[in-house]
């Protein structure tokens, strides 16, 4: 450090041989724009006199207003006039990174102009000085060498008048300068900014590109393919990658992403000129691609506070195969809407209708409106997630103070409690919407004031008197691509937060929950698609056996009978009666057969092995139950019969499928058993009817060949009466 007066005096007149030696370390290395003179691009050369006008107007609005006491310049409260016949998106870029380096060096400038004597030598008047500052800034960011004018360009008297000015103190501009760099011990005047501000600038200038494909006019594979002509690669992953590559986001399958460095050069394809691919931060494609996956084919959309005019087209392509229409309010200026309209036309964009109401003045009644179903809501906010404030105000169209709260670092608690409040009266007013089912809620803020507290304030004290289901929060519907994003996703909110490869973002999905009494039944929504038009050449298949078994079992049960108990044990002993008839039946038919016809042995059902027993069965009636037996399937007719319980109720069984022991046939010797009964042992299958009386079987008849059945006696082998037919 130079400490002494000598010391001092020697270093101005170094300054006196060469300016621009002195202010070789200054800002050169450490903004972006003098970063590009380090990697070998062109020195600046200045620039035209209407970018200055504009950038010192910008620089009026959002300076930083210092108390009486410490004020050293003072400035003037008239705008600088100047014409915007030649104003473009480039111009107004310029000036507005212009107007923003001088903010963040606003103490500085102030500071060399003072030691240089500039103030209060000059007569200049007061509205004169915001122009004096941005033309320091980048007088001396071009080392203190003279501007570059072209013959073309028409000259404003108050920018020459400042030019003059600042070229005869040269000399005395860049001693200052340097001082001002020995005294803070600082390699550059860059250096004396505040770290998070040397961060924030050191990510934008690295921060990657993102694009969305604009579907509309070309596919991906398309795009790929036009890329890899111009030489660039598919990767996985661009992070320190210097050459000519891109990759797909892992978020939104439709947007891209690039190196930084590229810009310029992607710029002069016919892929952007032609709006084929679309640059665009990241969390905007966020928004529109969680709105499209709550949507419907003939849901509509109300967007809020979109900003750029790329939002709304985006939503546009990705609905581009629905009947949906997109509503976008707050466009005041009805002048608007013929360049709007020919944007959106440029861009093959035509399911968008233009609201020139506010959003706060719209009524939920309103006839336009009832068929929306999703409210995109993007309010203004802090932006404090945002690398590149220039970028994020030229496309956003947000306000400039967002320059001064970047300059200084964060937002004031008293400007963030007025963007809360703003949001939060924006998200109730949008829950008021009755026909709406679902509200995305999309920031670029890192405050939780603005973003958690916000939605969760609204949902506790939504209006529950309205006869609609109310909202709840809804988990996110982006998908979760890293453990980090699943661990900010914990509370039901999808976060981002600002990194080397993206801005920040918070995101939050409202619903409603779903109303009982509307439930709509697979059949119903089939018919709705048929009535329009949507199942052409396809018809509705007839229900199935196993949905109308659902239905018939849905069918009430018979109400159990009051009679007396008395009646109903007649009917059963004289059922038993019966079977008893049936069996001596039964034991003739197979005494006067001789054989049977392996077919019919075969319909019956037949066993591997004959288990040998010496004593006849008891109780030829007992059920053997079998284990994965096949489905029985009922009969036609139905009956009532019900067994009687101990506690005076009748309760209808449902059927079962049972199997019957072997038949013992009343032959006298095992030889004669031989002869004249195959080898496989006889089981009767008894198939129940949809209501029966469990306990009593019958056995379908097996008819012999050549013979017609008889009503009362079997043909092959004997089957059971059955009374209930």
């Amino acid at each position: 450090m130079l400490d002494s007066a000598s010391e001092l005096e020697f270093s101005e007149e170094k300054a006196t041989e060469d300016p621009s030696q002195l202010s070789s370390l200054e800002l050169s290395g450490g903004t972006a724009s003098s970063g590009k003179n380090a990697a070998g691009l062109p020195e600046k050369t200045g620039y035209p006199d209407s970018v200055y006008v504009m950038a010192a107007n910008i620089f009026q609005g959002i300076r930083v207003e210092k108390s009486p006491g410490k004020v050293l310049i003072k400035y003037g409260n008239e705008p600088l006039p100047y014409s915007t016949e030649f104003e473009d998106e480039s111009f107004q870029r310029l000036s507005y990174e212009l107007a923003f380096s001088a903010l963040k060096y606003q103490d500085i400038l102030e500071s060399i102009l003072i030691d240089s004597y500039i103030f209060p030598s000059t007569t200049i008047p007061d509205h004169l000085n915001s122009l004096i500052i941005v033309m320091l800034y980048d007088f001396q960011d071009r080392k203190f060498q003279g501007r570059l004018l072209s013959d073309n360009e028409e000259s404003i008297a108050e920018v020459l008048e400042v030019e003059n000015l600042l070229n005869s103190f040269k000399t005395k501009l860049a001693a200052a300068l340097a001082r001002c760099r020995i005294k803070h011990d600082a390699l550059s005047i860059y250096h004396i900014l505040p770290e998070t501000i040397r961060n924030q600038e050191l990510r934008a200038s690295t921060l990657p590109l993102y694009a969305w494909i604009n579907t509309c006019k070309i596919s991906p594979e398309e795009v790929y393919h036009s890329l890899k002509k111009k030489g660039y690669n598919k990767v996985e992953s661009i992070l320190h990658i210097d050459d000519k590559v891109f990759a797909v986001d892992q978020h939104c399958y439709d947007v891209l992403i690039f190196p930084s460095h590229l810009k310029s050069d992607l710029l002069n394809t016919d892929l952007f000129k032609d709006y084929k691919l679309i640059f665009q931060d990241k969390s905007r494609s966020l928004a529109v691609h969680s709105v499209k996956a709550l949507l419907n084919m003939d849901d509509d959309i109300l967007m809020v506070n979109t900003g750029s005019w790329y939002t709304v087209a985006h939503m546009s392509v990705l609905t581009n195969n629905n009947t949906s229409k997109i509503f976008v309010c707050g466009v005041q200026s009805q002048a608007k809407d013929p360049d709007l309209k020919n944007l959106f036309t440029k861009m093959g964009c035509k399911n968008i209708e233009i609201l020139h109401e506010t959003f706060i003045n719209l009524e939920s009644k309103d006839h336009r409106l009832q068929k929306v179903k999703v409210i995109l809501l993007l309010p203004r906010c802090s932006g404090l997630g945002i690398s590149n404030p220039v970028e994020f105000i030229l496309n956003e169209h947000e306000d400039t103070g967002l320059l001064k709260d970047f300059s200084q670092g964060g937002t004031s608690e008293d400007k963030l409690h007025v963007l809360a409040q703003q949001q939060y009266e924006q998200l109730t007013h949008a829950m008021k919407f009755t026909r709406a089912q679902a509200i995305v809620y999309c920031t670029c803020s890192v405050y939780p004031e603005e973003n958690e507290a916000v939605v969760k304030k609204a949902l506790e004290f939504q209006d529950h008197g309205i006869k609609v289901q109310p909202y709840r929060l809804s988990p996110p519907v982006l998908p979760l691509c890293s453990l980090k994003e699943i661990h900010l996703s914990t509370d039901k909110f999808f976060r981002m937060e600002p990194s080397e490869i993206t801005n920040g973002c918070f995101l939050s999905v409202l619903t409603r929950e779903r109303d009982p009494s509307e439930t709509v039944s697979v059949k119903d929504v089939l018919a709705r698609a048929a009535a329009k038009g949507l199942l052409d050449g396809i018809e509705l298949g007839k229900p199935s056996k196993r949905e109308k078994k659902k239905k018939k079992s849905k069918t009430p049960l018979p109400k159990a009978p009051t009679a007396d108990n008395n009646s109903v044990q007649m009917k059963i002993a004289e059922f038993l009666s019966r079977e008893t008839n049936a069996n001596a039946n039964r034991s003739e038919a197979l005494t006067t057969k001789t054989s049977l016809p392996q077919k019919n042995t075969n319909q019956v059902g037949s066993s591997p092995q004959v288990r040998k027993t010496n004593k006849p069965t008891t109780n030829p009636l007992a059920p053997t139950f079998m284990k994965n037996t096949p489905p029985a399937r009922p009969y036609e007719r139905l009956t009532n019969f019900v067994r009687p319980r101990p506690e005076d109720r009748m309760i209808a069984l449902k059927p079962i499928e049972i199997v019957l022991p072997p038949v013992m046939l009343p032959f006298s010797s095992s030889q004669g058993i031989r002869s004249h009964v195959p080898t496989q042992q006889f089981y009767c299958r008894w198939v129940g009817p949809k209501t029966v009386m469990p306990g009593y079987l019958s056995t379908p008849s097996v008819p012999r060949s050549g013979e017609k059945p008889k009503d009362n006696l079997p043909s092959s082998l004997p089957r059971r009466p059955r009374p209930w037919l």
